[in-house]
């Protein structure tokens, strides 16, 4: 059998393939072939007066407050297999992604940026994981393997008061898509207080038959003390009160263990690893930043949650009291759920306003 180009890895890379290498930039807003690098106008117009014509003329794009920019539209079958991007500012969370397969109008992901590749406090911490990188200085990278069959619209929209540049490239292919290639889908949620004795809802209303593949949380601690002991559930193909899946603990999920603390130095030890880390800590200053934050992520890619009909992921939010007892938090978590299924996306449940997504 040919060679598609898909599923790329170090034991592959030597297979050629009848599959199209095309890439979209600002140089190049449609990947078409033999047309990039040709704009006389853009951002560094100025900058390439003395040069001219292919000098970095436009490395990227303005986006005006309160704007959304087509970042790519594509049509045919393929799959992206790379997206780096950087935007300007701290503003992660007023920027939103969203990425549509096959003329669908329900987006299949639908996230601000910063939370989409783990940066949801608006702060650079270093990620080196398999499918996202997050290198100095904001430099976002993904390599989820997204198939598309017949469309794939990406835009990137501004709902901050303020304008912003945007640096990007989607690298993708043109191919021959397997019938069992399922499509990539990313939701955002925020809950911000928890309610006493809720339960925070990673992801709920999925319809189809897929595979769950990774989570991100960015958690603000409102109270002193261990905030980890709560158990991630995965409710699958019509569970009912209880779920097929029950983890052991917060830090148990995202691969850690006992607090994710250093017993030497006593202090919460980071980490970045392959499959899971604790990459942020945002401690206290003495002054205006009062609460501890953290920044984790979980990937299931040995390991993905197969469901054949819905899904929905919960998380518990709990410390410890007085007397050895457990306490319900009522903290700040936002996170990203990650995973594939077959179409339609069922409708995501709204996004906060702009005002509950802001990070103070």
């Amino acid at each position: 059998m040919s060679f598609n180009g898909l599923g790329m890895n170090l034991g592959n890379l030597s297979r050629i393939s009848n599959a199209k290498t095309r890439s979209i930039c600002a140089e190049n807003f449609t990947g078409e072939k033999g047309k990039a690098g040709m704009a006389v106008h853009g951002t560094g117009e100025n900058c390439a007066r003395e040069l001219g014509q292919g000098w970095k003329i436009s490395p990227s794009v303005r986006i005006a407050a309160h704007e959304t920019f087509t970042m790519a539209d594509i049509e045919g079958q393929g799959a992206i297999q790379q997206i780096w991007l950087t935007p300007s500012g701290r503003s992660w969370r007023f920027f939103i992604l969203r990425i549509y397969w096959d003329d669908q109008e329900q987006p299949s992901v639908e996230c601000p940026v910063g939370d989409f590749f783990g940066m949801g406090w608006g702060q650079y911490a270093q990620i080196s994981s398999l499918p996202v990188c997050v290198n100095p200085g904001s430099a976002f990278n993904c390599y989820w393997e997204m198939p598309f069959r017949k469309r794939c619209r990406m835009t990137f929209e501004n709902i901050s008061n303020e304008d912003m540049t945007l640096y990007y490239q989607i690298n993708y292919t043109l191919t021959d898509v397997p019938e069992d290639c399922a499509y990539f889908h990313a939701q955002f949620r925020r809950v911000n207080p928890l309610p006493y004795k809720d339960v925070y809802t990673i992801l709920d209303g999925v319809k189809g038959r897929g595979q769950y593949v990774g989570t991100t949380l960015c958690w603000g601690v409102n109270n002193c003390g261990w905030w980890g002991e709560g158990e991630i559930k995965f409710y699958m193909d019509g569970d009912g009160e209880f779920p097929t899946i029950c983890g052991t603990g917060t830090e148990d999920y995202f691969c850690g263990s006992y607090n994710f603390e250093n017993r030497e130095t006593h202090q919460y030890q980071p980490f970045t690893t392959p499959y899971a880390g604790l990459h942020q800590i945002i401690r206290p200053d003495g002054v205006y930043r009062s609460q501890q934050r953290f920044g984790l992520y979980r990937w299931h890619i040995m390991d993905p949650i197969r469901f054949e009909q819905d899904l929905k992921v919960t998380i518990q939010a709990l410390g410890w009291r007085e007397g050895g007892r457990y306490l319900p938090l009522q903290d700040d978590i936002a996170s990203v759920a990650f995973w594939y299924q077959t179409l339609p996306t069922a409708p995501f449940t709204a996004l906060p306003t702009k005002d509950a997504l802001e990070v103070i």
